[in-house]
């Protein structure tokens, strides 16, 4: 377990380094508000080239700089106190397509943007922004039928309280009152919980999208916490996934078993994580062959043929990651399991990093490939 957080540890590390493309001789002066702004907040604004270009208030300020990346890991863009008052500046290069995290350091003092919506990451909240994706239309809101994401508190005995998740209906699910959905219990990663995949991974639009095109048949999604034991930052190697696996097996499965119209048996349960919850989606499934059968690490290492000690019972193995993190070593484990006879599929989101567009990308590829029969 602890070479597995070590590598994870170290996956993390080398992923967040900043990824600023060279300065552009011409800086489009196209600039747009961000789509994650506050309703009526004209700053942060993105141009056509991924340029992001902020604006904050603090007349009596000395410095400020905007510090991109989970915890500010990607590196600072200094602003200049301008004439009219406002601080201004905008990024040395553009940023990558999809979402990111960021925060405001004013004096030393660590706040978010006023200006644009928050977003729980790097165990805080944080300012967030969008730069728009060649390929957003997967995850774009459109007008088709919607499903529900729904707040549901559970008793937890083994934590002496109750706890939350999130769960995706799709559209029929209040229609049909006599069909039966199978479900997959999707994972966070590393400072976030369990309203990340909706609010940064965009994961009830995609399911929208992917249902209304007729491409998969409708599952349910279940969103929890894995910080069960609520290490703090930098302390990851102390995690302790016994008191999550207990929570997420005996606790909120029967749950959700017990409360929703679910196929609640091996074949039509599946597990799948990004990052950390990579590693928790690992470790569960490996020591309970018997609950789930469809398998996804999102950038969250790589499953063995010596991992899976029963084929039969496994019915799908998804790894991805983006094409500047592992994807050889993907491509090779994915490569290695259908050798030895398991069906194992692996992705690799293009011109991407260990961030929430290749998470929404993987997420997208693996519901085309959840239970087909």
């Amino acid at each position: 377990m602890k070479k597995h957080l070590t590598f994870l540890i170290i996956l993390v590390g080398f992923s967040v380094t900043p990824c600023l493309a060279q300065t552009e001789k011409t800086i489009n002066e196209d600039f747009k508000p961000s789509t994650l702004n506050q309703p009526g907040q004209e700053y942060p604004q993105v141009n056509s080239q991924g340029y992001a270009r902020f604006r904050i208030t603090a007349p009596e300020a000395k410095n400020v700089v905007v510090n991109l990346g989970p915890g500010g890991t990607r590196g600072g863009t200094p602003l200049t106190k301008t004439e009219e008052g406002p601080w201004m500046g905008t990024t040395a290069g553009p940023l990558d397509e999809g979402f990111h995290y960021y925060h405001l350091t004013i004096d030393g003092g660590v706040f978010n943007d006023p200006g644009t919506l928050n977003f729980y990451g790097s165990t805080r909240w944080e300012s967030g922004i969008e730069i728009p994706a060649h390929d957003q239309d997967f995850y774009a809101l459109k007008d088709v039928p919607h499903g529900r994401v729904q707040q549901i508190l559970f008793p937890s005995k083994s934590t002496k309280t109750s706890r939350r998740a999130f769960v995706y209906t799709p559209p029929d699910y209040e229609k049909s009152q006599k069909k039966l959905y199978p479900v997959l219990y999707l994972q966070h990663g590393w400072g976030e919980d369990e309203t990340a995949w909706a609010n940064q991974g965009r994961a009830n639009l995609i399911m929208d999208n992917l249902i209304a095109e007729g491409r998969i048949e409708p599952f349910l999604i279940v969103m929890t916490y894995g910080m069960t034991n609520d290490v703090k930052m930098g302390g990851l190697k102390n995690f302790d996934i016994t008191p999550f696996q207990t929570v997420l097996i005996d606790e909120l499965i029967p749950f959700i078993d017990a409360n929703f119209r679910t196929l609640a048996n091996q074949p039509h349960r599946a597990m799948a994580g990004l990052s950390m919850g990579g590693m928790e989606t690992k470790t569960i499934t490996l020591a309970r062959p018997e609950l789930f059968s469809h398998y996804g690490l999102l950038s969250g290492g790589t499953y063995s043929p010596d991992d899976i000690k029963d084929k039969s019972k496994v019915k799908l193995i998804f790894l991805s990651c983006g094409s500047f993190e592992n994807a050889a070593g993907v491509k090779n484990a994915a490569t290695a399991l259908k050798e030895a006879g398991v069906n194992a599929v692996s992705y690799i989101s293009e011109n991407t990093r260990h961030e929430f567009l290749t998470w929404r990308r993987s997420l997208y590829e693996l519901a085309l490939l959840l239970f087909k029969d």
